[in-house]
């Protein structure tokens, strides 16, 4: 239980701090190790930045009010948007290879011809390039990682943040 604001602010940089290592850790796969990122990585990328943004935004605030929620309930947002795309990811990559969808333009491409929304609906129904598993750990691939780190994540928003703070004492209460 979350008993104070120092807390509740230390919780979310340590959330702030996985974010950084996770976005880092991908760069270095990228540019260093050579694994080429997909499109959906990339839409990974995004909403993992966006959940750091979430919680580096609570960790300088920490509220003691029911603003925190507004926090919480933000933070789970990014999550579940990062979960359904590495969700989709790692649905792509358990596909026999006959029912892989053949591979489509790059992102680059795609950004240049369509319009945002539509880049968006052509990334999220994946290419061939997404159904690759070129890197594992423990048997789990990237975007499965990926999916369990969004998982935590959000579950550590919500939990650093959901609690209101007494305005007096900053200890929390129901």
């Amino acid at each position: 239980m979350i008993r104070t604001r120092r807390q509740r602010r230390w919780l979310n940089l340590a959330g702030v701090a996985a974010v950084a290592g996770l976005i880092g850790y991908a760069l270095f796969a990228q540019y260093v190790q050579g694994y080429e990122a997909c499109p959906l990585c990339i839409f990974q990328r995004v909403a993992m930045l966006g959940l750091g943004a979430v919680l580096l935004a609570a960790a300088l605030h920490a509220p003691r009010s029911a603003a925190a929620r507004v926090y919480a309930l933000l933070g789970a947002a990014a999550a579940g948007i990062g979960i359904y795309i590495a969700g989709r990811h790692v649905y792509l990559q358990s596909l026999p290879p006959d029912l892989v969808p053949e591979c489509g333009p790059g992102l680059e491409y795609l950004r240049d011809v369509f319009g945002p929304l539509e880049v968006v609906r052509m990334v999220l129904t994946g290419s061939g390039e997404c159904a690759d598993i070129n890197w594992a750990f423990l048997g789990l691939s990237m975007p499965a990682w990926v999916l369990l780190w969004f998982a935590a994540l959000g579950a550590l928003a919500v939990a650093a943040n959901w609690q209101r703070l007494d305005a007096r004492t900053g200890s929390a209460w129901m």
